[in-house]
């Protein structure tokens, strides 16, 4: 089989950091061509060297596609030969239709003018190549996100794609969803259509991968032929981090103290449509020194039940009581929220949780700057004394304490997150998500750190897609669907199997 892209001795330096050092890459003709590794260890700079975000002449080393010598310099350039990125934060415009994201920037027209039949026509095209039924004209805001990630390639589709690349597409998809585009991507392999496919999921690139390449600290480790060899998640693990890790979960003791917050009959309505409850009579507590983790499935209403406790920071009509310490408690706003020990640690770190065009400092001390404060003015020396102190203690990988947050890997940018929060001083810390799209070896290190909050006192209210982390890391487990809060179970004593179970009882298909 026929090499479709080669790059050779590429390296990317940006100040300070040297994000790849003289990689290596062959991707076969047709292949799916999996490439996993640590945060940081250069998976996405790599591919931003390939689709020309990172244009010729900004990096050494060649790009060898279709047996000639590219240089691209900008993304239209590498998606005129058919190379296509797919980046891990969707880029549709949310309020406009299915159809004119597909074409948004290369609508077809006649004489200036849109011709929205032909639009229509080609749209309806390309959502049956990816399996959608849904209308041309409908708003990319009323689709799920495993939906919208279909759209996405679909407009790649509409691009005569060559060579698909997409970066961690499965992060913010549910099982199901995430076993339908795993399928789509071994149809379009039988298609001709070679892929080039970043997870962090390992167990899903065993599922699908021809091969797999292991980048670590920004050079190639081995590229490994799935069809020779066995794959494993241990094997995987080892080459991605360079040790055996026989535990995924770092062993703790609980020490579960007295009930710390507990709030009844919680009621929240969706901001936008006035009746619409999306969080139904929730009750629930945590203890100080314990781990609650929430499980369920997309749309049960987590982060909506989350950020409603956080300061109404979702939602309208607000319901219910709230104590702490069994004392009223008043969360009506974010201020009042931070000021009563609540913080809350978003699934989206890069929209809502950083400000990416600032430093390490500046975000550290972020949601509290009376703490680095003298008379009401910052004490610059006091800020960095304390950023340095959590880029230490959290061990975040960075050239130093001035390095802008966009620059960081995903990891990193949480442990940034983390660092807020932990400044805040919080007794109660709302996690959301906070191991997606990271990598083993940095779940490890955010593990250990929920760890030595809960041994520290604190409660630690858990939020997680993968039931294998809230059994491996939590006390105690709620169950929601629809809302409700369907079950409640000790960590223990539960299975994936009985989580799944407690949700489909709801619909009553499980006696």
């Amino acid at each position: 089989m026929t090499a479709i892209l080669e790059m050779q001795g590429i390296t990317k330096t940006f100040p300070g950091v040297k994000a790849l050092v003289d990689v290596n890459l062959v991707v076969k003709t047709g292949e799916i061509h999996a490439i996993c590794g640590e945060n940081g260890a250069g998976k996405s700079t790599l591919m931003k060297v390939l689709s020309g975000v990172y244009p010729y002449g900004s990096y050494e080393g060649d790009i060898v596609y279709e047996g000639e010598t590219r240089r691209f310099d900008r993304i239209a350039d590498s998606e005129r030969v058919g190379i296509i990125i797919i980046h891990q934060e969707l880029t549709l415009v949310p309020l406009l239709s299915i159809a004119e994201n597909i074409f948004l920037g290369n609508e077809p027209a006649k004489m200036g003018v849109i011709d929205w039949a032909t639009s229509f026509n080609r749209t309806r095209e390309v959502l049956k190549k990816v399996g959608l039924n849904e209308k041309p004209n409908t708003p990319i805001t009323n689709l799920g996100v495993g939906k919208q990630q279909l759209v996405e390639i679909a407009k790649a589709l509409s691009k005569d794609v060559k060579l698909l690349i997409l970066d961690e597409p499965t992060a913010s998809l549910n099982e199901a969803d995430s076993d339908a585009l795993l399928k789509l991507l071994t149809e379009f392999r039988a298609q001709g259509i070679t892929s080039i496919l970043i997870s962090h999921k390992i167990n899903e690139l065993a599922k699908v991968a021809d091969s797999i390449t292991v980048l670590r600290d920004g050079t190639t480790v081995e590229t490994i032929d799935c069809h020779k060899e066995k794959i494993s998640e241990g094997r995987i693990i080892k080459s991605m981090v360079g040790r055996e890790m026989s535990d995924r979960y770092p062993h703790r003791q609980p020490k579960i103290g007295e009930k710390l917050l507990e709030i009844k009959n919680w009621n929240v309505e969706h901001p936008h449509h006035a009746g619409r409850e999306v969080v139904k009579g929730v009750s629930l507590y945590v203890n100080a020194g314990e781990i609650v983790g929430i499980a369920g499935l997309m749309g049960a209403g987590r982060t909506e039940l989350a950020m409603s406790v956080f300061g109404r920071a979702y939602g309208r009509n607000v319901r219910g009581e709230a104590t702490m310490e069994g004392k009223p408690v008043d969360l009506s706003s974010i201020q009042k929220a931070v000021a009563s020990g609540i913080a809350y640690v978003t699934e989206d770190r890069k929209t809502l949780g950083l400000v990416l065009q600032e430093d390490i400092k500046s975000n550290v001390t972020l949601a509290n700057l009376p703490g680095v404060a003298w008379r009401g003015v910052i004490d610059e020396a006091r800020e960095q004394q304390v950023a340095n102190r959590y880029r230490t203690s959290l061990n975040i990988r960075s050239s130093g304490i001035f390095q802008r947050a966009l620059n960081l890997s995903g990891g990193n940018q949480q442990k940034v997150v983390l660092s807020k929060w932990l400044f805040a001083q919080p007794r109660v810390l709302i996690l959301d998500e906070p191991t997606r799209g990271i990598d083993v070896g940095a779940k490890y290190e955010i593990y250990t750190i929920i760890n030595e909050l809960a041994d520290a006192g604190k409660a630690v209210i858990l939020i997680s897609s993968e039931m294998t982390e809230l059994l491996g890391i939590c006390d105690r487990i709620y169950v929601m669907n629809e809302g409700k809060v369907v079950d409640e179970m000790p960590a223990a004593g539960a299975t994936q199997e009985k989580i799944m179970a407690s949700i489909m009882r709801q619909y009553g298909t499980v006696q």
